[in-house]
């Protein structure tokens, strides 16, 4: 007789313990998360005038004594459950800042907004998907004797796609430095625009927040090459942000100008090294800056909201730019399901790692991002609300907020993460009917003439 998966055998073991209804009743407030936390511990609420015990909570009456709670980790490839709630609260927040709501007034709407698009220069020829890939003619070949392009038609998926026409004359150094230094890159960017919006108006550049204030929400994303580049939702307010009016000055056409200008003007220099030298870092070529608009002639805000929203659940495993697990030794590199081209900059990484003038930068610890250090999804203080915020009204909602009046005594240890293999069976058919069920809430919607939430 054939003998039962683990993962089977486990799960009717958990069916036949009598605290399973209680655990089943966890895991779906989860949400199916596929690595929880568990805790163990207590939470008593008292009235704070008569000492009188409202609620008490314990998990020694729990399964296994213990409460499981939500991971929250963005990334797909870790847990589906959590990342498509860390999707929907990144919706809301980036719609917020377009539209309003969530404490952010509607007027923005009607501010001067922008997509912004910025991507990495290049660090030598790839191939490239639809024509773009076809070679002038002569084109001729490298130094390494290879040519200087490609006569082949690529589809978008095809595997070879990003990948260097010669991999001896690509930059790989200076691809993981750029990426180490991206986000200082973005953040010169943002003041050098402020500073281009001061300039084009008359004003001393210190004086620009007496004026406006320049808000925004970028996401990264990793290209086929491999190469972080930018999206970013960029909002002109009066100087209180959200709640104050634009200068007249402030127009689309100023910001577009401005974020132009400043996109070809900055860099950041690397530090010196003999191994290396040191090296001028800009943007890429490629700059792209849209007005959003209400009347249907620019992208549309929810469908940006949402473009943005897929993006921060990616890791770099998604789009085979790296993996989503650090890398501890040279050798780890070798066993990373990755492309060649990929496995040279992880290798380039770890390499430059070892310099002792890049200590700070940290790239044996970010080997497995190609460098890239920086948050997938950053925000101005002033775009909108916070996840924070978000998670704290989904509580109100769902009813778990402290009563007025009361103090809550909360005693609480971490115990432990993860199933146990029936446990995670279960866990993957919980997440698949709340996903299924929110996909048929939403078709239904989109039919009645609403907008998915």
């Amino acid at each position: 007789m054939r003998q039962l998966p683990e993962a089977d055998r486990d799960a009717i073991r958990l069916a036949q313990d009598p605290k399973f209804p209680r655990l089943l009743e966890q895991i779906t407030a989860t949400g199916g998360c596929a690595h929880p936390v568990h805790l163990s511990g207590s939470t008593t609420t008292v009235d704070d005038t008569t000492g009188e015990i409202l609620h008490h909570y314990d998990t020694r009456d729990e399964p296994g004594e213990r409460l499981l709670v939500r991971c929250r980790n963005r990334r797909a490839t870790i847990c589906p459950a959590c990342s498509r709630l860390h999707a929907g609260d990144t919706y809301h927040l980036l719609r917020a800042g377009l539209l309003g709501g969530k404490n952010v007034p509607d007027a923005v709407r009607h501010r001067p907004r922008l997509f912004v698009t910025l991507t990495a220069p290049s660090f030598g020829p790839v191939h490239r998907s639809s024509e773009q890939c076809r070679p002038r003619r002569n084109g001729g070949t490298c130094e390494h004797g290879r040519p200087l392009g490609c006569g082949l038609v690529h589809a978008p998926d095809e595997p070879s796609v990003g990948q260097p026409l010669c991999p001896d004359c690509y930059d790989y150094t200076a691809h993981v430095l750029w990426h180490a230094h991206a986000s200082k890159l973005w953040d010169r960017f943002v003041i050098d625009v402020r500073r281009r919006l001061a300039s084009s108006v008359g004003l001393v550049q210190s004086h620009f927040a007496r004026h406006a204030r320049l808000s925004f929400a970028r996401v990264a994303e990793y290209q086929k090459r491999a190469a972080v580049h930018v999206h970013a939702v960029v909002r002109l307010d009066g100087p209180n942000g959200p709640d104050d009016e634009p200068p007249a000055w402030g127009t689309a056409e100023l910001l577009i100008n401005a974020v132009r200008t400043s996109a070809a003007r900055v860099l950041v220099r690397t530090l010196y090294t003999p191994a290396v030298g040191e090296l001028a870092l800009y943007w890429g070529a490629q700059v792209d800056a849209r007005p959003l608009r209400l009347d249907g002639e620019g992208p549309d805000d929810d469908a940006v909201a949402a473009y943005v929203a897929k993006y921060v659940t990616k890791g770099a495993s998604d789009t085979g730019a790296g993996t989503d697990h650090p890398v501890t030794t040279w050798n780890d590199i070798e066993s990373v399901p990755v492309s060649g081209h990929v496995r040279a900059l992880m290798r380039a990484c770890w390499r430059l790692g070892g310099i002792p003038e890049y200590a700070p930068l940290r790239l044996r610890a970010w080997t497995h991002t190609l460098g890239y250090r920086g948050h997938i999804l950053t925000k101005s203080r002033a775009y909108s609300t916070t996840y924070a915020a978000l998670r704290a009204e989904r509580a109100h909602h769902m009813g778990r907020t402290d009563i007025p009046n009361t103090v809550t005594e909360r005693h609480w240890r971490y115990v432990g993460s993860g199933h146990t293999p029936g446990a995670a069976l279960i866990a993957a058919g919980v997440a698949e009917d709340i996903a299924h069920n929110r996909e048929s809430a939403c078709d239904a919607l989109q039919n009645l003439g609403g907008r998915p939430v």
